[in-house]
């Protein structure tokens, strides 16, 4: 199975690439649309800001090579937001694979710290991304922007609002955790992925 990573202007593909050698998998890391483009799977990871990556992806015509993939692509935390609609951050429209916004964290006491950094809970899982994985695990998250609630999520998790831990629509699917750095709950996750 040929697994490739998306590179492109944004951080933390190391971890990604480590998480999938530890199941076995040797991806490669291209931004050539004829590697992306036959791959078996597509990960689109990154730590980032919305603005730049959409710039870079744009520059260098990967919007439209993502868009048109049609076997499965995992995006992951910034991944996930670059698919939605339309980001907060840097004001940047996005890929829009999932119709839904991307907003900013707004304490809501003015207790809450931003990002939302740390290990957090999953809820109202659904879809094959989750088999095997039981209601209320944890999982890390680093971010300062969220996805809202929408018909696409699969699943959620709650700091200062309920937003959608996960998305999912045709072959797309994204977390705003890290499944790399998730431990089992995230390893597993991951295999889920690569079995689809």
């Amino acid at each position: 199975m040929e697994v490739a990573v998306i590179k492109y202007n944004a951080g933390n593909i190391y971890s990604v690439l480590c998480a999938l050698r530890r199941l076995g998998i040797d991806p490669v890391v291209s931004d050539s649309p004829e590697v992306l483009s036959r791959a078996d799977k597509v990960i689109f990871p990154g730590v980032g800001e919305a603005s730049s990556a959409m710039r870079y992806l744009r520059e260098h015509g990967l919007d439209r090579v993502i868009v048109n993939l049609t076997q499965p692509v995992l995006a992951i935390c910034i991944g996930l937001q670059l698919l939605c609609s339309h980001s907060e951050e840097g004001d940047a429209d996005c890929l829009g694979v999932f119709n839904t916004p991307v907003r900013r964290f707004v304490p809501s006491g003015g207790k809450e710290k931003i990002p939302h950094m740390g290990w957090n809970t999953l809820h109202n899982l659904q879809g094959p991304l989750f088999r095997g994985i039981g209601e209320g695990s944890y999982v890390y998250f680093v971010h300062s922007y969220y996805a809202p609630v929408s018909a696409d999520c699969v699943a959620q998790c709650d700091y200062i609002t309920p937003f959608s831990a996960a998305l999912n629509r045709d072959n797309f699917y994204a977390t705003q955790f890290h499944v790399e750095k998730s431990g089992a709950v995230g390893a597993r996750i991951l295999e889920n992925f690569l079995t689809l």
